[in-house]
């Protein structure tokens, strides 16, 4: 009995949050391996906020998904099957996956990579992937971390924001604050991560708390989430100061054109600085870091957390997951 390939596809344009009508399940013959090519058994999907904007029909760094084109996404793999030297069956590979069962691994573009077998699945999907890479690369060269600054991060209990901050404080940060959206999750930041304070902007008054908290102003702020608190730490920015655009996850399902920026004027008598920045830029060195986050892993330095969603079939209630704030952590579905 031939094995079959479930696939998640795009079936509409979403407005809002995805919904039955966005996406379709389908089901196909499981993909064999041609020359040069093997066959991968997706284990673990990676559920990030960029997931949502691909879907939209507009420019980005990466085209937006086709209608009825697997729905894109990274994940851990494990070959099955090989027709290629580059893979053993076994193998555990990492890479754009897809929403599916199975994933076609090839060479060049197509390549997965292939990881150690002792690394944890958790820790690749967050620390050594994507979330990683994008906090260290976004703290380190984009907001130019000084030692002694006071830094601020939005989303500071989610995959990417909670690295932010670790970091932060092992390469020398004066102090770290975080904002996230509930008690437990600042009592988290806060306890779990080394963060010195927490912000939960539900039920406090974000700008009174970021000058208690921040009485010298921001020196770097890592935003994650746009709109309504990158405008206040804008209004709060310390003379030099920079400010890290890595999402907008706030405006990511917006019917409508969110309002606009008003404290972004005051970049000016602050001499300070925005600027936005892709991931990708930075591929060819992720290898290095990756060596010393591997190492900070190692020594019991970092601290990281999955909310799992079990089963393929529910991959996209695990993206809306992302916008409803439910996650403590790096969203992953297990199949």
């Amino acid at each position: 009995m031939t094995a079959e390939n479930r696939r998640w596809v795009l079936a509409e344009r979403p407005v809002g949050m995805v919904d039955d009508e966005t996406l379709r399940l389908e089901t196909a013959e499981r993909p064999s391996a041609g020359p040069r090519q093997a066959v991968a058994r997706v284990r673990w999907l990676s559920v990030d906020p960029t997931i949502r904007t691909w879907m939209d029909d507009r420019p980005g760094y990466l085209p937006p998904i086709g209608l009825g084109e697997v729905v894109r996404g990274a994940g851990l793999a494990e070959i099955v099957e090989s027709r290629t030297d580059r893979y053993a069956v076994g193998d555990v590979v990492y890479g754009m996956t897809g929403w599916q069962d199975y994933v076609v691994a090839g060479e060049g573009e197509a390549a997965l990579t292939v990881i150690p077998p002792v690394v944890e699945a958790g820790a690749m999907l967050s620390v050594l992937g994507v979330n990683g890479m994008t906090a260290w690369f976004g703290l380190l060269e984009v907001g130019d971390l000084r030692q002694g600054d006071t830094v601020v991060v939005s989303g500071a209990a989610g995959a990417t924001g909670s690295l932010v901050g670790q970091i932060a404080k092992l390469k020398g940060a004066g102090k770290v604050v975080g904002i996230a959206g509930s008690e437990e999750k600042c009592a988290w930041v806060t306890s779990a991560l080394g963060f010195d304070a927490a912000v939960d902007y539900r039920h406090e008054d974000v700008a009174a708390a970021l000058r208690r908290h921040c009485p010298g102003g921001i020196d770097l702020y890592f935003d994650n989430v746009g709109g309504e608190i990158l405008d206040t730490c804008l209004a709060q920015m310390a003379m030099r100061g920079r400010v890290v655009l890595c999402g907008a996850i706030s405006q990511y399902n917006a019917a409508g054109r969110p309002p606009g920026l008003v404290n972004v004027v005051n970049l000016i008598p602050r001499r300070g600085r925005m600027e936005g920045f892709i991931i990708l830029d930075y591929i060819e060195r992720f290898p290095s870091a990756q060596l010393e986050l591997a190492a900070w892993l190692g020594e019991g330095r970092l601290v990281h957390a999955e909310h799992v969603v079990r089963g393929l079939e529910h991959a996209p209630e695990a993206l809306n997951v992302l916008f409803t704030g439910e996650n403590t952590g790096k969203v992953v579905v297990e199949l």
